[in-house]
């Protein structure tokens, strides 16, 4: 048994993995009716930070792991004393929970970032942007930001108070330069206790509004030195922290031919889910068999080319509903819903489609996502 703390998308698709494995998973979620929960076999549901829901689901396990990176560090200490498993551990984990902490540590390792502080001030703020030739800059709280939240895009001075005055004063602040990128890419690795690692292609994201709306399967175009280098620094990242399982490095490819870390995330992440039908060994089953530290399995494409496009809420409700249409046009789109309700720019499922032609394959996989989504406006071809 695996304890999963989250009842997210990703545990559901955890739960995919494990079922060929024959492990069973016990999940701590939110509620009886989130994304998980309603896959998962008699789900605890429970608070992320009562320490004694953690150990209740727990107990009896091998190990535990994430759907989320939330559980407070020393919860996680606490249970390691008591002899838990968790895998990645706090003191992994606490640098994909902590961009100050992070952001610290991959200087200390000379992994390439941003240049970046952290303030506590407008004048502070001020400071660092005169420091990188003027506004914009990017703010971000250190901790509890995802998907674009608690990010901003600070143009000046005033922009710089509002954004601090929009903040609780215990909140800690990190400012970045506003890097121009080319595009942003991302970097899978994964590795086991024993120190096995893994590494997947490097991959094209595109971000809207600070939400991952597609993914292409290797990078189009990326230099090849680059793509090493890439898979160098998510490697070299899971290894000097100490990382159990999935780590997702987004990073930005500047117009230089240079490389920079833009965030970190530990657990199955939204730019590998084209790996479970378009890799040889899904995201998912590798992060299962790491955290178990069993033999990781092959992370190579099954085809040249795979786009993964998100489905997004809009304004089609039913979702099955596009069924007929998108099963009968493409035989070969894979589809994935969460089981999660509509809302507006709530990620609800994805497409992936894999193939030989990255233009045909990239327009298939549009047009799957775009009529479940609705965004096709009257559903016409």
């Amino acid at each position: 048994m695996i304890a999963v703390v989250g009842g997210g998308q990703l545990a559901r698709m955890m739960q995919q993995a494990a079922i060929g494995l024959d492990l069973g998973l016990r999940l701590l979620a939110e509620g009886r009716d989130v994304s998980a929960a309603r896959v998962v076999r008699d789900p605890l549901v429970g608070d992320h930070r009562d320490l004694s829901a953690l150990r209740e689901a727990a107990q009896g396990c091998a190990v535990l792991t994430f759907d989320h990176e939330h559980v407070p560090t020393e919860l996680l200490r606490t249970l390691e004393a008591e002899g838990v498993a968790c895998r990645p551990g706090p003191d992994a984990l606490v640098h994909a929970q902590d961009k100050a902490v992070m952001r610290a540590r991959l200087v200390e390792l000379g992994i390439p970032c941003p240049r970046h502080a952290v303030v506590a001030d407008a004048a502070a703020l001020d400071a660092f942007a005169d420091s990188v030739d003027g506004y914009p800059v990017v703010v971000k709280t250190t901790r509890g930001g995802y998907d674009g939240k608690g990010v901003w895009v600070v143009g000046s001075a005033v922009e710089a108070a509002d954004a601090l005055s929009a903040t609780s004063a215990t909140v800690e602040l990190l400012v970045e330069e506003k890097v121009e990128f080319v595009r942003e890419l991302a970097a899978l690795a994964v590795r086991s206790p024993s120190g096995q690692q893994a590494a997947y292609p490097v991959v094209e994201s595109v971000q809207r509004g600070g939400t991952c709306v597609e993914v292409t399967a290797p990078a189009p175009g990326l230099d090849p030195d680059l793509a090493v280098h890439a898979q160098w620094i998510a490697m070299r990242i899971a290894d000097e922290l100490d990382v159990t399982g999935v780590l997702a490095v987004e990073l930005f490819e500047t117009p230089d031919g240079r490389v920079l870390v833009n965030e970190l995330a530990m657990r199955p992440h939204n730019t590998g889910h084209w790996s479970i039908d378009g890799a040889v060994t899904s995201q998912f089953e590798n992060h299962l068999r790491a955290v178990l530290d069993l033999p990781l399995g092959d992370p190579s494409a099954r085809a040249p080319w795979t786009v993964m496009v998100n489905i997004l809420g809009g304004t089609v409700g039913r979702l099955h509903d596009g069924y007929p249409h998108v099963l009968a046009r493409d035989p070969g789109v894979r589809i994935h819903l969460y089981g999660k309700s509509v809302q507006p720019g709530r990620k609800v499922g994805h497409v992936t489609v894999y193939g030989t032609d990255l233009a045909d394959v990239r327009a298939r996989a549009r047009h799957a996502a775009h009529w479940f989504d609705g965004s096709l406006g009257d559903h016409s071809e």
